[in-house]
């Protein structure tokens, strides 16, 4: 059930209250018009001295106390109705006057609200933005400078977060790099022993375990951002490149890919499938496991990527937990190598893109994922 808006309420409270004083008005206004009318038409029932009156002039007082009746009645009735045609006018004019200017007060929170809502649907570029609201300092004035002032601070927080991470990240990619090219160095086997070669070989396994970690924080850093520069791109190009890279092995990977045009950056987008093709590989079963790639439109009209495949079964209240960094399932998906960053960045670059993203169990066992993004037309742009 709609609920009433403020302008609405206010509307009815002033229009009922301007009823209700109308109708006092006209009923105090009644009494006193009565009370004059009854004095005004009161006359002598006797004659002075006591003597009784001539049958001729009783005859005479009943006539004239019959037309004062009448004209009494017809002046009272008068008075009602042209009294409420001018309430109802009085009224109709006040329910105006009031939806007008109860209009014009709530104006200021009409800004608030917009921009609220634009901050909303670009939470990232919409924390710059200010109310900044002129007039003087009353109720509303206090609430707009209060919302930018809580605008301000969360703009701060993120601006220092992703700087934090994002330089954090650059800053320890340099040692692993030369972590890496010395032990590359140390371990080559034509002067290294064979003992060493493999305490080699052990490092460099955990060095880019590193790596991928600091990429993966890199990446979940940028796809936090709105994607402001946006192309034409066909999901199931992304989908047919993604699947054709999968190296052979255990775990058999084949594609459906179906026409699905969107706009976006596209090596984000491809690093959503990628994710979603290697997670599906990375948590499968050991002998004839399966991952299946499919692109399209749905009914709707917007594009999907839907990538499924077998596995152990996942319960169905552990999978929002599956889209958090750092988080895993089990203690196999626990020893699994990664980053724990996949599916974070899957949902961040999805979302940026202004899309969506859900997993759903599969029956016997393994993950649905399915990434739904609006659709588009060749040469469509957004607007940045």
């Amino acid at each position: 059930m709609n609920r009433m808006t403020i302008r609405t309420r206010l509307t009815l409270v002033y229009g009922a209250l301007v009823l209700v004083a109308g109708l006092a008005l006209l009923g105090i206004t009644y009494l006193l018009v009565y009370a004059r009318l009854q004095n005004a038409f009161v006359f002598a029932g006797t004659r002075a001295g006591g003597e009784a009156p001539p049958p001729d002039l009783l005859t005479e007082r009943k006539f004239v106390a019959d037309i004062q009746g009448d004209v009494k009645n017809s002046a009272l009735q008068a008075f009602l109705t042209q009294g409420g045609i001018a309430l109802g006018v009085v009224l109709i004019a006040a329910v105006a006057f009031s939806w007008l200017i109860a209009g014009r007060l709530l104006q200021p929170l009409h800004r608030v609200t917009e921009t609220a809502r634009r901050i909303a649907a670009a939470p990232d570029r919409g924390l710059h933005e200010r109310i900044a609201l002129d007039g003087p300092y009353d109720e509303v004035k206090e609430l707009a400078d209060t919302f930018d002032g809580m605008l301000a601070r969360l703009d701060k927080s993120f601006d220092g977060q992703r700087r934090f991470i994002a330089n954090a990240s650059h800053e320890l990619r340099t040692p692993l790099t030369l972590n890496r090219t010395l032990l590359e160095v140390a371990t080559d086997p034509a002067t290294a022993s064979p003992e060493l070669v493999q305490l080699g070989r052990t490092l460099l396994a955990v060095n880019d375990r590193h790596e991928r970690l600091i990429d993966g924080l890199l990446l979940l850093a940028r796809s936090e951002r709105p994607v402001t520069e946006r192309a034409y791109v066909d999901l199931a190009d992304v989908v047919g490149h993604v699947v054709g890279q999968v190296p052979p092995g255990s775990v058999k990977v084949e594609a459906a890919a179906g026409e699905a045009p969107t706009l976006g950056n596209a090596v984000l987008l491809e690093r959503v499938v990628h994710n979603l093709v290697e997670n599906g590989v990375r948590h499968n079963l050991p002998e004839h496991g399966w991952v299946r790639a499919e692109s399209g439109t749905r009914p709707d009209g917007t594009a999907f990527v839907r990538v499924s495949n077998s596995g152990p079964v996942v319960p169905r209240y552990e999978i929002p937990n599956l889209f958090e960094p750092f988080r895993r399932l089990g203690a196999e998906r626990a020893k699994a190598p990664g980053a724990g960053l996949g599916l974070s960045i899957v949902r961040a670059v999805v979302l940026a893109h202004g899309g969506g993203v859900q997993a759903d169990p599969r029956d016997g066992g393994g993950l649905i994922v399915t990434v739904i993004l609006p659709t588009a037309t060749l040469g469509s742009e957004y607007p940045t």
